[in-house]
Formats: structure tokens, sequence, C-alpha cells
């Protein structure tokens, strides 16, 4: 029985965005589109980033400033810095650029399920872009996974 690689389960058709496309640009998309996010790329097709509803849902979330405590003279924070500055960053954005996901886990056409499924559960992620090289053949959600996986 021949094993099922992401070439089999991949929707060819890809909406994608550029990093220089507004968030408000973005919003409608994934709206009007009825999808929960799309991969960034550049003018040679080529995968940049990942943007989601959860980057816009972040970057139109209230922000608040991060909590601390002054114990002996030192301040403690609940709230990392880090995550505290991304969330600012991403509130303040007017650009894709500036809420995408700049590090993004793809595959090649001939991944098996498996390596697919394993991706997408390690790393928390929902949809997994497909690459000839470096450049975008496709794309994998985790509907497609279970689809796959229902077919046996």
């Amino acid at each position: 029985m021949k094993e099922i690689t992401a070439a089999d389960i991949m929707q060819s058709n890809v909406i994608t965005i550029r990093e220089n496309d507004t968030v408000e640009h973005l919003a409608k998309l994934l709206s009007g589109k009825k999808i929960s996010g799309v991969p960034v790329v550049d003018d040679q097709n080529r995968v940049v980033g990942i943007v989601s509803e959860g980057d816009l849902v972040a970057a139109d979330a209230d922000i608040h400033f991060p909590h601390y405590i002054e114990l002996l003279g030192n301040i403690i924070y609940l709230e990392s810095v880090k995550k505290y500055e991304e969330r600012l960053e991403k509130a303040a954005a007017v650009e894709v650029g500036e809420i995408m996901t700049r590090h993004v886990h793809t595959v090649q056409r001939d991944a098996p399920l498996h390596e697919i499924a394993t991706i997408m559960t390690d790393h928390r992620i929902n949809r997994v872009p497909v690459v000839e090289g470096d450049v975008l053949a496709g794309m994998i959600t985790r509907a497609d996974v279970v689809r796959a996986m229902a077919k046996g």
C-alpha cells in the first residue's frame, strides 16, 4: 500500500498574502474566504511567514501592562517582558509583516503523513505550507490530515 504524502492531501490552490498588505485587508480576506490562516509570500512565491486569526486577535487585544511585585527592592514580572513587547507590537501593527510568524514549519511534497501530523502536534500549529524547494506548492490543514487518516 502506498504511503500517503503531502502531495496526496495538500490543497494546491492556496490563498496567500504579502508582508506589506494591511492587517485590515487580512481580516477581510480571512473572513470573506472563511479560512483561519494564510501563508505570507514574496514576489517569487516563497514562504516568508504565516499569519492566522490568532495573530489578528492578538493584534486587536487590549494591552495590559505587566503586573509586578516589589520584593526586597527587586521587581519581579508576572508576565514576561518579551511576551508583553510582542503583544504591544501586534496591537500597533498596520501591516501583515508586523504580526506574522516568521519561523514557518514547512514540508516538501514527498513528506509522509505521519511526519506532517508530528510537526503539527509538536509545534501546536493548524496548517503547514508545502514547498518545492522554497516555493509554495500547497497547504495542509489539520482537517486535511484527519480526512486522510479517515480514508486509511
